[in-house]
C-alpha cells in the first residue's frame, strides 16, 4: 500500500468516523488483541464470505440482516453451498462485496464507507489477516471495531473461543453456549475412546484440493484438516514434512514414503464436475454416486494409482471446506471411522452432520460431504 493511498484512506476514515459510540464489553480476540465493542452492533463486515454459515449458527432466523458487506469468495469457492443461502435469503445478493478471494483484493475504502460497527476477520484466510496493520488502523480510525476469529489455523484450539467471541459480538451468548456444548460432546465421542484405547495411529496423507493443479501434491501440515487428522487418531504426514500450515511434497517422496491411508479433499462442485476433471466433487448439490465417480477418476492419476492405500481400498475423500467451519466436528468423526473402524463402529457422523444442520443452520443439509472408494 503506497504512502499516498494510506494518507487518502486515513483522511477518508477521519471524515466518515462517527461520534464516539457507547462502550460495550471488552473482549480478547483470536489475534490476542484487547477490543472494546460498541454497546450496539447493527452492521458487521465479514472478512470472509464463508463466515456466513458461522453467523447462522448464532442467528439462524436471518444471518444476513446485519451484514453490511462481505468478501466474495463464498460464491466462487463453494458456489453450491452459497446458492442454498442465496435462495433462502435473497437479500444476500444485494450485500456489497468488498473483494474477491485474496487479502489484496479487499476494498478498504468501500468497507469504511459502509459505516459498519464491527469487522469480523480471520487470523489467516482469504481476507485481511492479523498482519494487515494498515487496514486495521484505518478501519479503527473510522470507528469500525475489528475482531479476529480462527477456524483455520488451529481449528481444535480456536473454534470454542471464536464461537464464544462471536456470541458476545452478536449478543447471542446463550446460543453460542448451546452450540459449544453440542460440539464438545460430539468431539469427546472421538477423543475419549482414543485416549482410553491407546492404539496405534496409521500414517495419513492428505491430498489437498485435488485437481486444482496437475502437479503433485499439495498437503496440509499442522493446521486445518491436518490437525483434524491428528485428533481423529491418525498421524498426519504433512505435520512432519512441512514447516507451516500447508505446502507441497513431490510424488517421488510420496511413493517412497507411502501412507497407510490416503485422504483427498474435494473442491469440485456441480459447476466443475465433468468426466475429464481430476477434481473430487463433494458438498452441496453432489449426490453420492457422482462423488464416488469423481474420487475413482482422481485416484487414477499417474503415481496416485500406484499407492498401496489406493490399490487396497484405503482411499477416501472429504469436503475441503470443512477446514473453515465449526462443523468440522462431523468430519473428525468420519475420519476416525476410517482410521479405526472397529473402535468407532457405533459412531454415526452422518447423523451428527444432519443434527448440526437441523439445529444450527437455516438451510437444509444437501449433498455429499465424504466418500470412500
Amino acid at each position: 500500500m503506497t504512502l499516498f493511498r494510506v494518507a487518502a484512506i486515513a483522511a477518508l476514515a477521519l471524515t466518515l468516523a462517527p461520534a464516539a459510540a457507547v462502550a460495550g464489553p471488552v473482549v480478547t480476540d483470536l489475534a490476542g488483541r484487547t477490543v472494546e465493542l460498541p454497546d450496539e452492533i447493527d452492521k458487521v463486515v465479514l472478512g470472509e464470505g464463508r463466515f456466513l454459515p458461522v453467523l447462522a449458527i448464532l442467528e439462524t432466523e436471518d444471518p444476513v440482516a446485519r451484514i453490511a458487506g462481505m468478501m466474495g469468495e463464498y460464491e466462487r469457492l463453494d458456489p453450491d453451498g452459497y446458492a442454498l443461502y442465496a435462495e433462502r435469503f435473497p437479500a444476500l445478493a444485494e450485500v456489497p462485496r468488498l473483494g474477491l478471494t485474496t487479502e489484496d483484493s479487499f476494498s478498504l475504502e468501500k468497507a469504511i464507507a459502509l459505516g459498519a460497527d464491527v469487522a469480523i476477520f480471520g487470523v489467516e484466510g482469504h481476507g485481511p489477516s492479523a498482519r494487515a496493520a494498515e487496514t486495521i488502523a484505518a478501519l479503527e480510525a473510522a470507528g469500525v471495531v475489528v475482531v479476529f476469529v480462527d477456524f483455520r489455523q488451529k481449528p481444535l484450539e480456536n473454534t470454542g473461543p471464536s464461537i464464544a467471541l462471536l456470541g458476545t459480538v452478536l449478543g447471542r451468548e446463550e446460543r453460542a453456549r448451546d452450540f459449544l456444548a453440542f460440539y464438545d460432546a460430539e468431539l469427546r465421542r472421538v477423543t475419549e475412546p482414543l485416549a482410553a484405547a491407546g492404539i496405534d495411529r496409521p500414517s495419513v496423507f492428505v491430498d489437498s484440493r485435488v485437481g486444482l493443479s496437475e502437479a503433485c501434491c499439495e498437503t496440509m501440515g499442522n493446521g486445518m484438516i491436518g490437525e483434524m487428522v491428528s485428533v481423529a487418531g491418525g498421524t498426519n504426514m504433512g505435520t512432519e514434512m512441512l514447516p507451516g500450515v500447508a505446502g507441497t511434497v513431490s510424488l517421488e517422496y510420496l511413493l517412497t514414503n507411502q501412507p497407510d491411508i490416503y485422504v483427498g479433499t474435494g473442491i469440485g462442485n456441480t459447476r466443475t464436475l465433468s468426466p475429464d476433471s481430476n477434481r473430487i466433487a463433494l458438498g452441496a448439490g453432489i449426490d453420492e454416486a457422482a462423488a464416488r465417480r469423481s474420487l475413482d477418476h482422481s485416484l487414477g492419476r499417474v503415481g496416485i494409482a500406484d499407492l498401496a492405500a489406493v490399490r487396497d481400498g484405503r482411499a477416501h475423500a472429504i469436503w475441503h471446506h470443512f477446514y473453515n467451519t465449526p462443523f468440522h466436528v462431523a468430519a473428525i468423526q468420519q475420519l476416525a471411522t476410517w482410521f479405526h473402524p472397529e473402535l468407532f463402529a457405533d459412531l454415526d457422523p452422518e447423523a451428527t452432520l444432519a443434527t448440526l444442520y437441523e439445529r444450527y443452520q437455516p438451510v437444509p443439509l444437501d449433498g455429499t460431504y465424504w466418500v470412500s472408494r
